[in-house]
């Protein structure tokens, strides 16, 4: 798992990344994206939902180079949760936290950076437009990522950032918004979509249904370069030595 070659696949690296939501300071369990009725994360991975037992729970089950943290109480304006990726990076100091905490503007996005290790993930749900990413762009450079967010078929954000993808930064997330923690398998249509025109140059990640390895394996045929995964990580669907 991490950063490993799927069998039968090209020579690029596919990369596991666990996902970490908070809500009220609590790791949440996310369903659907029906963010009101999240509940506190129950996992064998950890003891608690406190976000720093269930991230060190992650490193247990395997070194992962990334994590994915989705501050919902940024992204839903009662304020951030600030000191969780600084925790975590004080016991996990070679894990790159990628953040999403809903800014999209140069000084909420350089205070997230000033962390070693940090990445910005800049929302269309936020409300992000394409001149403001090409700021970010500017500025920032390969520490940004762009999730393309939606809900049911809908788009959630700007349609003129979905269109130009001359805009986009190099990393881009796929974010089924509907289909996380559902059980139902990753969106391959749109993700195959959005791969293809993203282009060679850019790297593509699902976020949103991955059930097993199997769907592991259907990501990385539509295109993708890596998954965010929950879920199976705590149902232990997926698991240390799936993709070896």
């Amino acid at each position: 798992m991490g950063c490993d070659t799927l069998p039968g696949m090209k020579t690029q690296p596919f990369e596991v990344i666990p996902v970490l939501d908070i809500r009220h300071g609590q790791a949440v369990r996310a369903v659907a994206g029906d963010r009101a009725n999240y509940q506190p994360l129950i996992t064998p991975l950890a003891s608690t939902a406190e976000p720093l037992a269930v991230a060190l729970g992650y490193r247990r089950l395997f070194p992962f180079q990334t994590l994915y943290l989705a501050d919902l109480d940024g992204i839903e304006g009662r304020g951030l949760n600030s000191k969780v990726a600084a925790a975590i990076s004080a016991h996990w100091s070679d894990l790159d936290i990628w953040t999403d905490n809903g800014s999209f503007d140069e000084q909420g996005v350089g205070l997230l950076l000033e962390r070693d290790n940090a990445t910005a993930v800049v929302g269309s749900e936020s409300g992000v437009g394409t001149s403001d990413l090409q700021r970010l762009i500017e500025r920032f450079g390969e520490s940004i990522v762009l999730s393309l967010d939606f809900a049911g078929d809908d788009f959630t954000g700007a349609n003129k950032l979905l269109a130009d993808a001359s805009r986009w930064p190099r990393r881009i997330i796929v974010m089924t918004l509907g289909r996380v923690g559902t059980n139902r398998g990753p969106d391959l249509e749109r993700l195959e979509e959005i791969a293809r025109r993203a282009g060679p140059s850019r790297l593509v990640y699902a976020a949103g249904g991955v059930r097993d390895r199997d769907d592991l394996l259907a990501v990385r045929a539509a295109g993708a370069s890596g998954a965010l995964v929950a879920s199976a990580l705590h149902s232990g669907q997926i698991k240390t030595g799936g993709l070896l």
